[in-house]
């Protein structure tokens, strides 16, 4: 098999790039469990003091998340985030004026693998959100266990994620005035089981409690899918009815997650097998059904 190196005179561009979507996937994959061994293991060193306080700030900010977290607009804002929006690249195509006035719930397709679309368009200012939909502040909801994983809460916070509950939900809903646009990945961890290259599957069997909590909110619904976000790496999927498909469902029952076997291209090599994702555009559009 041949193998294509990289070129050695690649702008530096294209790696801050690289260097910023692999700190996603790190952050979305890795983060938790360093940090955990990395407190863990601070106990037993003289710098023991670190953990306790962060624990102890843990404690006292443990209700945050529910609360519709804690969004830090100079954090959203920063370039890096553009270099990971150049590198696939990342659109938002706006279809429909959004009034401030109102609540919304997007009721986003597909999940994909790591969620790139998502968390480029409504966790960071690197598509313009704010300025294409001034006075609406978006949320993009995910699992409630992340915001138990110590620093990664904290990360996913300052993006304006907070966990895909009812009382979460409610409060940005009800309590929090309007101009609130929660976006909810419909299909969750069973649609990231389906995503594969040129593949468009949405998951919505048993998830339609998204609609009913817009008619009992009052808020309005607005359909967004994003077309590209399956072909970011390719999966192996496991037919219906094989022994490694059950293991994935009851993995996926068990810890909120699908365990998937994914790979993109590697980092060195042109052809190699790795974890960064292939560049290939993610565009979201959506159409609000006011």
């Amino acid at each position: 098999m041949k193998i294509d190196f990289a070129p050695i005179d690649v702008p530096l561009q294209r790696r801050l790039q690289t260097a910023t979507v692999l700190q996603w996937v790190y952050s979305f994959l890795g983060l938790a469990p360093t940090c955990i061994f990395l407190f863990f293991y601070l106990l037993f060193t003289r710098y023991w003091l670190i953990s306790v306080l962060y624990f102890v700030w843990w404690f006292i900010d443990y209700d945050t998340p529910g609360r519709g977290g804690r969004r830090v607009p100079l954090l959203c804002g920063l370039k890096l985030w553009g270099y990971m929006r150049d590198y696939f690249p990342i659109k938002l195509i706006k279809t429909h004026n959004l009034l401030p006035s109102r609540n919304y719930i997007f009721g986003y397709h597909p999940h994909g693998v790591l969620c790139f679309g998502a968390f480029c368009n409504f966790g960071t200012e690197a598509t313009g959100f704010s300025k294409k939909f001034p006075g609406i502040k978006p949320s993009l909801a995910t699992l409630a266990g992340n915001f138990r994983m110590p620093v990664l809460r904290d990360y996913l916070m300052s993006g304006g994620i907070c966990p895909v509950n009812r009382n979460s939900i409610d409060y940005l809903l009800s309590r929090n005035g309007t101009g609130n646009a929660v976006v909810i990945v419909i299909g969750g961890a069973a649609e990231s089981l389906h995503c594969a290259p040129g593949m468009n599957t949405v998951t919505l069997k048993r998830r339609k409690g998204f609609v009913r909590l817009a008619l009992q909110k009052g808020s309005d619904l607005v359909p967004v899918y994003s077309f590209g976000e399956n072909d970011a790496y390719k999966q192996v999927i496991f037919e219906e009815g094989t022994w490694w498909r059950f293991l994935q469902k009851r993995l996926q029952k068990m810890l909120g997650f699908a365990p998937c076997l994914f790979h993109g291209c590697g980092l060195f090599f042109g052809n190699s097998w790795g974890i960064v994702p292939f560049c290939n555009p993610i565009t979201t559009i959506g159409k609000c059904t006011c």
